[in-house]
Parts: C-alpha cells; structure tokens; sequence
C-alpha cells in the first residue's frame, strides 16, 4: 500500500479504492489483529503528546488521511496524497464492497445503547447481506477497568466478527485497540469515532458541499463550538504551524 511519511507517521496516499483493497486484504489474514486509525491535524498534535496514542498511530495498519490539513501538510512537504478519505467514507465503502462479495459479520463497540440499535436497524435495511453479530456499549469513564476489558474483549471474541468497528473518541478508541490488540480474535479493526453518530442519524454529518471546499469542520464546529474549540482553534493552527517549520526546514 502507498504511504507518505509526515512527521514520522506512515499516512495512506493512494486514496479510498486502495484503501479498500487492503482492508480486503487483511480480512482475509492470518496474522493477527491489524487496525485502521484516522490522521488529522488534531490527532497528530495530541499524538506529539501522548506516547501512547503515538505508537497506536504508528502501528496501524492503515493511517487514513481524514483532514484537509493533512492533505495540505503532504504536499507542502514533498509527499502528496491522493485524496482525503474520512472515516465515514472507509465505512460506506467497506459496507458497500462487502455487501457485493457476500457480506461479512460486524461488532460495534462505542457509543450508548440507542445509537447501537439506530447503527444496527439501519444496517439490516441498506446491507442486508452484512450481520451484525454484537454491539457493546461500554460505561462512560475515562479509563476503564480491567473487569470492564475483559467484559469487553469477551464479547468481542464470543461473536467471532470480521470487522470491529470502535468509537469511543480519540485517543481512546485507538489506544483500546493497541493495548488489546493481543487479546482479540478478529482480523480487522477500525477506530472511527464521530461515525456512529453520523451513521446513526444522532448527529449530521457536514454536507457534500462543504467537505468539496475543504471545510467539513466547519458545521460541526458551529453546532458544537465547546466540544471541538480545542481541535479546530487550538490544534489545526499548532499543525499547520509545524508544517511550515518544516518545510523552512528543508527550504
């Protein structure tokens, strides 16, 4: 799979379809868990942090380029992206190619009980040929006990799926998957956070026309100023800041 390296993190570069097309691939893997994680400006600043959300990063199978500013970064600094691929975007498209080659057994892992169900309903009417074969709705706390990991894993491996989708925000979700990784039986895991909401129906996703002009951000921004103040005013400017340090760097 194409790659560019930014700032030491293996970013995907040959757009959605060959995204898809490994995803495909470690489907069918024996090799033990692999993972897929969002890169964004915010995700990256917060990573430079956070040791650990760091080596999540790293180690992820497929690092999405789910931002503009990442997309900007790369061709700044001499390694362009094809496309920016969101973590919604992953999601239709797995569920799309998978409904066509026969379907597959999902395992939902985030959120609260009602969006599970609305994930699950709507799910069965657009994919019937995808089961979902477990959701779990873990207690909202920020650090979970190792009871409530193994309840956790536990039913994860019980329901034998082939994709584990989570979304319990980042780092969490990612972290989650890393320090479980040896524990879960499943070939394929993806952290994409807001996406449940999205899919659900909780909350909207901005419209085409505003992910066409780069600014997908914005309408989440505005109806959620208190929640997402720190990665739209904080983190995105610290990014782009360390971008053209480093191309003057290399100037």
């Amino acid at each position: 799979m194409k790659t560019v390296q930014l700032f030491g993190y293996p970013i995907s570069a040959g757009g959605l379809q060959e995204d898809l097309r490994h995803a495909l691939g470690l489907l069918k893997s024996t090799e033990g868990i692999r993972y897929v994680a969002c890169a964004n400006p915010h995700s990256i600043e917060v990573a430079e942090r956070d040791p650990d959300f760091k080596e999540a990063l790293l180690n992820a199978a497929i690092l999405l380029p789910d931002g503009t500013g990442i997309i900007l970064a790369a061709k700044l600094l001499g390694g362009p992206v094809k496309e920016k691929v969101a973590g919604g975007d992953f999601f239709i498209g797995l569920c799309s190619t998978l409904q066509v080659r026969g379907g597959a057994r999902f395992f939902f892992l985030g959120a609260t009980d009602h969006v599970l169900s609305l994930i699950s309903s709507r799910l069965a009417r657009e994919y019937p040929a995808i089961k979902v074969c477990g959701v779990f709705s873990p207690p909202y706390k920020e650090r979970f006990s190792d009871e409530d990991n193994r309840k956790m894993v536990e039913a994860i491996n019980k329901a034998k799926p082939d994709v584990l989708w989570v979304g319990m925000t980042a780092p969490k979700q990612e972290k989650w998957i890393y320090q479980n990784r040896n524990l879960l039986d499943v070939p394929l895991a993806a952290a994409i956070g807001a996406v449940f909401d999205f899919y659900s129906g909780v909350k909207p996703r901005s419209s085409r026309f505003w992910v066409w002009l780069g600014l997908e951000w914005l309408p989440r921004f505005l109806r959620e100023p208190k929640r997402l103040w720190e990665r739209n005013i904080k983190s995105t400017p610290l990014f782009l800041l360390r971008t053209f340090r480093e191309k003057c760097r290399h100037a």
